[in-house]
């Protein structure tokens, strides 16, 4: 398993809008974390997305103080635990930052939320019955996975790998994630509570939308010598 740490492609901005979402997804986790073990339960099951809610239109499960389709966006700034926040804002801090210096501010943020949402609903065509709420931010920064593949495919990235630590490119890095969440959602014994569909679709999203608002990839860094 290849964990990246870093990538070797400086953006030309301040990733301001990254630093952002960042600090809003640590905000919500640490406040969360602070109503202890049933306030937490009960705010996530509150604003945490709920499948079968959303599919059969009813706020049944668990009261939402707002209109319980708006856990659409409210989700995606929530965790489940500390390693699920540490493990997403990792990928989106490394990743992020080109993409929104490629797109800029105002694009990345609808950029973002977008892929969060189709992530989402993702997840709940998937899965129109559950009754267990979805959180995370992994459908949206999947999305971002994907852009940055799509504009950045040869970018060197640093991962640490079998207590190795290797440069490698993005094409392979990203390439493999992707390989694995496709993997494990066909795998036929249960999601093991992780939306793997809504990585898919994320990422496919991102990949899709990047290189379509995108006019010109740079291609030149798919064809740089792989240093490993």
């Amino acid at each position: 398993m290849m964990i990246p740490l870093k990538d070797e492609n400086p953006s030309r901005s301040v990733p301001v809008l990254t630093v952002c979402i960042l600090l809003t997804n640590a905000g919500v986790f640490a406040f969360a974390y602070f109503l202890g073990d049933v306030g937490f339960d009960v705010f996530t099951a509150r604003y945490g997305a709920i499948p079968f809610e959303l599919v059969y239109g009813v706020d049944a499960i668990s009261p939402t103080p707002i209109p319980f389709y708006l856990t659409l966006l409210t989700s995606m700034f929530m965790h489940g635990g500390l390693l699920h926040l540490g493990g997403n804002m990792l990928y989106l801090w490394i990743f992020g930052k080109n993409v929104e210096d490629t797109l800029g501010f105002v694009r990345f943020l609808l950029f973002y939320l977008f892929c969060g949402v189709i992530a989402t609903l993702a997840h709940v065509v998937s899965e129109p019955d559950a009754t267990a709420p979805m959180v995370g931010a992994s459908g949206a920064i999947a999305g971002v996975l994907g852009a940055y593949l799509a504009a950045f495919p040869g970018s060197r990235i640093l991962v640490l790998m079998f207590y190795f630590v290797l440069r490698v490119p993005a094409l392979i890095v990203l390439g493999g994630w992707f390989f694995i969440q496709v993997l494990n959602a066909s795998g036929g014994e249960g999601t093991g509570g992780v939306a793997w569909y809504a990585h898919i679709a994320g990422f496919v999203v991102g990949y899709v939308v990047m290189r379509r608002w995108v006019k010109r990839v740079p291609e030149s860094k798919l064809y740089e010598e792989w240093e490993y």
